[in-house]
């Protein structure tokens, strides 16, 4: 968060996709915000993830209530999915 590679929330996400390398959208999240941003992510070609839920998502970044927020930066994002592909 603290260096700008990271953004939140429904809006800030939609406004910033074609930046975003890797989306979390969390499996609690409503129908509607889940079209929203899965045909958004589709249209850009961004990896989009749904592992995790709001409350984890929320707890991750330190943010109350997210939703859904965006990693910008490539290497990051790089690292990220691979620590997932591990774990899966």
């Amino acid at each position: 968060m603290k260096s700008g590679n990271l953004i939140s929330g429904e809006e800030m996400v939609i406004k910033n996709i074609s930046k975003a390398k890797i989306v979390f959208l969390g499996t609690d999240t409503g129908p509607n915000t889940t079209k929203k941003i899965t045909n958004k992510c589709l249209h850009n070609n961004v990896k989009l993830n749904r592992d995790f839920s709001i409350d984890e998502i929320s707890q991750a970044i330190g943010k109350n209530n997210r939703v859904v927020c965006a990693c910008l930066d490539e290497g990051f994002s790089k690292a990220i999915h691979k620590l997932l592909e591990e774990v899966n």
